[in-house]
């Protein structure tokens, strides 16, 4: 079932890169760039997730926070974290199922059978819990358009 603009964003909960376990609700009351990458360490997502880490102050001025998830484990994503010092939470959805709550599967990442990734995407999560903005991509290998993100969270 696909997530929309105006529904409330499923809640989900995730273990970080030091296996604590990470809700939705944990980040209410400011707005949530809920951004999945395809995969830690995969060139496009390093531009995103670096993207995002060097926007941070500008992001958390207008009144938001930044959470990414993939269905990488935590030991991946805590490897990554660290190479790029990533400094807002990446999410293990190691089994895929917020991701699929999401509706954001690629269930065959670059041709692989049965490969799954999240597709790339950004999800914006008002303080009311309801998505305000919503941009996913069938290609992998494009980036969401981060001023774009900016201007909306203005």
């Amino acid at each position: 079932m696909s997530v929309n603009v105006g529904d409330i964003a499923p809640n989900f909960e995730l273990p970080d890169i030091d296996l604590k376990m990470r809700t939705l609700n944990e980040f209410k009351g400011k707005k949530i760039i809920l951004s999945f990458f395809v995969a830690a360490s995969s060139p496009i997502c390093e531009n995103e997730m670096c993207n995002f880490r060097d926007s941070w102050k500008e992001i958390s001025n207008l009144g938001a926070q930044v959470v990414a998830i993939s269905n990488d484990g935590p030991f991946a994503n805590k490897a990554f974290a660290q190479k790029h010092n990533l400094n807002f939470p990446l999410l293990a959805d190691y089994n895929s199922k917020t991701i699929r709550d999401y509706d954001v599967l690629m269930p065959h990442l670059l041709h692989i059978k049965d490969y799954n990734a999240a597709k790339r995407s950004v999800f914006i999560i008002m303080e009311d819990g309801k998505i305000g903005y919503k941009w996913v991509s069938e290609d992998p290998l494009k980036e969401p358009n981060y001023e774009e993100i900016k201007k909306f969270l203005k």
